[in-house]
């Protein structure tokens, strides 16, 4: 496997990591596209993404819904922020974004596949793009 920006670090702040929550004060674990600790950089062009994505029959669905916290990190370019979307089939179904500087709890991301059926490939994205 190739390491880049999001699998360089896979187990520790990266992909399916540990974290103390502080609701809990128990550890719990998070999917993280990027990094949990603070100081990790690298360079990203536009574009560059990175996705989780399972085969789901769709059968009888009707919405593909995801909640999710962003942070972007402030040093982000001007004209550049981070967008979470849902996608079925790789196409984007729903999408939220969020800028340099910011976090953002997202609890109503939801895609309409009700004219999708069988089972598909359907996940989330995570992508730099323009604004």
């Amino acid at each position: 496997m190739e390491l880049d920006a999001f699998s360089c670090r896979l187990g520790f702040g990266q992909g399916r990591a540990p974290f103390d929550d502080p609701e809990t004060s128990e550890e719990d674990f998070a999917f993280v596209l990027g990094d949990l600790a603070e100081g990790y950089l690298h360079t990203l062009e536009l574009g560059d993404r990175a996705e989780v994505v399972q085969e789901t029959d769709l059968t009888d669905v009707d919405f593909l819904r995801a909640e999710m916290n962003l942070r972007v990190p402030e040093d982000l370019p001007a004209g550049l922020a981070w967008e979470a979307s849902i996608i079925a089939d790789g196409v984007k179904m729903a999408r939220a974004v969020c800028e340099p500087g910011r976090e953002r709890e997202i609890t109503d991301l939801a895609a309409n596949v009700s004219k999708l059926a069988g089972v598909r490939p359907v996940g989330v994205r995570l992508e730099l793009v323009s604004v």
